[in-house]
């Protein structure tokens, strides 16, 4: 099993947005010290918990500062951008990470973003799924075999100029990595339609942070349709799970870590936004609980990998007996305070809890 990260990123409103930026670059230089795997960095434009707009960017600025580790968008959220623009940022990231690169990608469902873009209200002006599966295809299809002419659907039309060799004017980008790079896709309802869909294109299933065993069971249940669906077979290995992970030399020491900044972020921001839209059903290990039972006692009970070296490795071999294997375990990014202690969790998980997953 591999580590990684997944960083939203999460930092309370009215946080220094540059400091924020700081931060989040140094957890991913520190973790590429660590020898983790890679790093996936969300994308919003309108929440002031989850701020960077532009996690390309970010990656830029990381790449000559770390060796090793991947650096993706966690997600490139299509309904966001202009198809053409994006085919070529992707492929230039692609160029300047050389290959060290993965690319995310999503519907997006934020709803302050999906206002901004129209996708959202009582008569939306496009729709994003819709519009995220014709500019996916059209985006694979600038990188393989650019055909001049015009290229539309709902929400984007372009055109492809002929192509002029005697002054080199064509479209010419292509990724660095042939036929282009890593795709993961993100999922979070039960038996994920976008989880079965990308374990059937071959690219990188991706189970979010915020759902419990019960529901991770549907997700490789869905990867495996999908996968058999196209003729392949279902690879765990590929499978990203997201997790929020607390390791501490004492289960107390880590539940009173996880007490302060998770139930902070948890609190004030995911248990106020899921049931705007819908989502805190997501969170339930029974679906008949009440709203009023999912609480921080719930989450660190049963969605939580929190506690000592001996007890976070006694959790993660539980939770692959439970759903199975799968290939990279994602801790998720915070503001942490103390800073210390998030690093002590993270070189604890890679050098003492990893060895002990079986």
């Amino acid at each position: 099993m591999q580590l990684g990260l997944f960083t939203m990123p999460l930092h309370p409103p009215g946080a220094n947005f540059t400091e924020t930026l700081k931060a989040d670059l140094d957890q991913i230089v520190k973790l590429d010290e660590l020898g983790y795997s890679e790093v996936w960095i969300g994308e919003h434009f309108t929440s002031e918990w989850e701020n960077i707009p532009a996690p390309d960017l970010l990656i830029a600025q990381a790449l000559p500062l770390t060796k090793q580790i991947r650096l993706g968008t966690g997600v490139s959220c299509i309904p966001n951008h202009d198809p053409f623009v994006l085919a070529h940022r992707i492929a230039q990231l692609d160029h300047m990470a050389e290959g060290r690169f993965n690319w995310g990608v999503g519907t997006g469902s934020f709803p302050g973003d999906m206002k901004v873009f129209g996708y959202w209200g009582d008569n939306p002006a496009i729709n994003n799924q819709s519009y995220t599966r014709a500019a996916l295809d059209t985006i694979l299809k600038l990188w393989t075999d650019p055909a001049p002419g015009v290229y539309e659907s709902d929400g984007f039309r372009f055109t492809v100029p002929e192509t002029e060799t005697d002054v080199g004017l064509r479209a010419h980008v292509r990724p660095y990595q042939k036929p282009h790079p890593p795709i993961g896709v993100a999922g979070v309802s039960p038996r994920s339609s976008t989880l079965k869909m990308a374990a059937a294109k071959g690219w990188m299933p991706m189970s979010i942070n915020l759902v419990p065993p019960v529901l991770l069971k549907t997700h490789w249940e869905a990867i495996e349709e999908g996968a058999q669906s196209a003729g392949r077979e279902p690879d765990a290995s590929q499978w990203r799970v997201a997790r929020e992970v607390v390791v501490a030399e004492t289960g107390a020491e880590a539940r009173k870590i996880a007490g302060g900044i998770l139930t902070r972020d948890f609190e004030d921001y995911f248990f106020r936004l899921l049931p705007k839209v819908g989502m805190l059903r997501l969170l339930k290990n029974d679906q008949d609980m009440a709203d009023s039972d999912v609480t921080m006692e719930y989450m660190l009970d049963n969605v939580f990998i929190v506690g000592s070296v001996d007890e976070v490795a006694q959790k993660l071999n539980d939770l692959r007996g439970e759903i199975g294997t799968f290939g990279t375990l994602l801790a998720m990014g915070h503001d942490w305070e103390p800073y210390g202690a998030w690093y002590e969790s993270m070189a604890l998980l890679k050098n003492e809890v990893l060895p002990k997953v079986a």
